[in-house]
């Protein structure tokens, strides 16, 4: 299936593009550790995920070693922690630190699944459990939060989206001397997969095996420099491009997968396509987007460019793959792609071009700093804004926005490594306050009754 050529162009984009795997991430079911109390269940997990990949960090260190790929992240998904503390919701936060115990032994970089899926109806326990989120979040280091508030199968649970917005508030407050850094470890979603390797939304869903690995390719800045080759190329020329790219980034992620898990023991998962740029210079989304003519991100036409990306890198990288899955497509995650920081410096793109783009890119409103004192109902209306394109959409949306304590439009937030930086973006200030405090469920679209 591979050969040397494979190898020999991979090893070229690795060492001029940036191609990287971003992530190699193991799933694993936790519902075999259900106890009869909080301190039991959390001892079960532990132990349960220190034995399962205990060889992941290593086994990813040797694959990179031997074929010269860096692989950037080794993560953990777990089974929605809310599935396995529903006799003592209150207490999850147990668990929530006998998960990053195990994050830190193991040399885990992030662990997602501290996790809810409330797209239809907010039982009691899982109410209980949302609430247990920020402090979860706030006494642990690689931990990770998503909560899944609408499909388009069910709609949007109006009274978890309200209640979003105020622990989206609290997070940031309880990790204000971090510049409300819980909240770029909490996500939330329309749509939710069960195979996404990608923090913070990453959970391993009750569908899936034991155990699984996942990978997420990314190279924006291998799909830049072919773009670069081509400037003067029509856009039915840039779409081939960029197909072709990513069918050969995706034949590395495609490798390092199987080997993986082979390795490992598992099965292998899926191989996620995203486009997931750092805020590294020649990483970055948005200066494709630039390539293919825009004078700079978050101009008319961003939004035109975006589709035609996001579409070529799929129907690229599904042909290289036996499993795709994940999210897979282009994200654009403000503090996190370099392009993004700057236009957002410039006052170029808003709050209201991502959006839009966010109609047509994997995944939504992400990495976003927003000002501290940011009312909780405006948070919980973005978050319906961008649950209601997912839903009627047929596609995953999630925001991950962060407001920041004591800041404001003009200031800046740093987070450091892949987290990046940003401005303080501004939102909004017409009051939403009454249209999320109606609750109940926004009913799901006609073309939802399929079945």
């Amino acid at each position: 299936m591979f050969n040397s050529y494979d190898i020999l162009e991979t090893i070229g984009m690795i060492e001029r593009e940036h191609l990287d795997i971003r992530t190699v991430t193991m799933g694993i079911s936790l519902l075999s550790c259900i106890r009869e109390n909080a301190d039991a269940t959390a001892k079960a997990v532990y132990e349960r995920v220190t034995k399962c990949a205990e060889r992941l960090v290593p086994v990813a260190e040797s694959l990179s070693r031997e074929y010269g790929i860096p692989i950037v992240n080794k993560r953990v998904s777990v089974t929605p922690v809310s599935l396995i503390t529903a006799s003592f919701p209150k207490e999850s936060a147990k668990i929530a630190l006998a998960l990053d115990r195990a994050a830190r032994e193991l040399g885990i970089d992030f662990l997602g699944g501290y996790s809810a899926l409330v797209h239809k109806g907010t039982a009691e326990y899982e109410a209980d459990f949302l609430e247990t989120i920020p402090e979860a979040l706030a006494s642990t280091e690689r931990l990770c939060s998503s909560v899944n508030v609408g499909s388009s199968k069910s709609g949007i649970n109006m009274d978890a989206v309200r209640m979003m917005g105020r622990i989206v508030k609290k997070s940031a407050e309880l990790t204000r001397a971090q510049d409300g850094i819980g909240c770029a470890k909490l996500v939330v979603f329309c749509n939710a997969v069960e195979d996404n390797p990608f923090m913070a939304g990453a959970f391993h869903g009750v569908g899936e095996a034991d155990a699984v690995v996942n990978v997420g390719v990314s190279g924006p800045g291998v799909v830049h420099h072919a773009l670069s080759h081509q400037p003067d190329a029509d856009l039915t020329d840039a779409a081939e491009i960029i197909k072709r790219t990513a069918f050969k980034i995706t034949r590395a992620g495609q490798l390092i997968a199987k080997e993986a898990a082979k390795r490992l023991g598992v099965r292998f998962g899926i191989v996620d396509l995203s486009l997931a740029p750092t805020p590294a210079r020649g990483d970055s989304v948005a200066h494709i987007l630039e390539e293919l003519g825009l004078g700079v991100v978050g101009c008319h036409g961003t939004t035109a460019a975006l589709a035609m990306l996001n579409d070529a890198v799929k129907k690229g990288g599904v042909m290289a793959s036996s499993r795709v899955g994940g999210l897979s497509g282009a994200f654009i995650p403000v503090s996190e792609d370099i392009g993004m920081i700057e236009s957002a410096e410039r006052g170029k793109i808003t709050l209201d071009k991502l959006e839009a783009m966010t109609c047509v890119c994997s995944v939504g409103l992400d990495m976003i700093a927003i000002p501290g004192d940011t009312p909780e109902s405006t948070i919980s209306a973005i978050i319906a804004d961008e649950a209601a394109i997912g839903m009627v959409n047929n596609k995953t949306t999630a925001v991950r926005v962060i407001p920041v304590p004591h800041k404001t439009v003009g200031d800046w937030v740093e987070f450091g490594g892949l987290l990046g930086r940003a401005p303080i973006m501004p939102v909004h200030d017409g009051d939403a306050s009454k249209f999320i405090g109606r609750g109940g469920l926004i009913p799901a679209p006609i073309h939802s009754f399929k079945n």
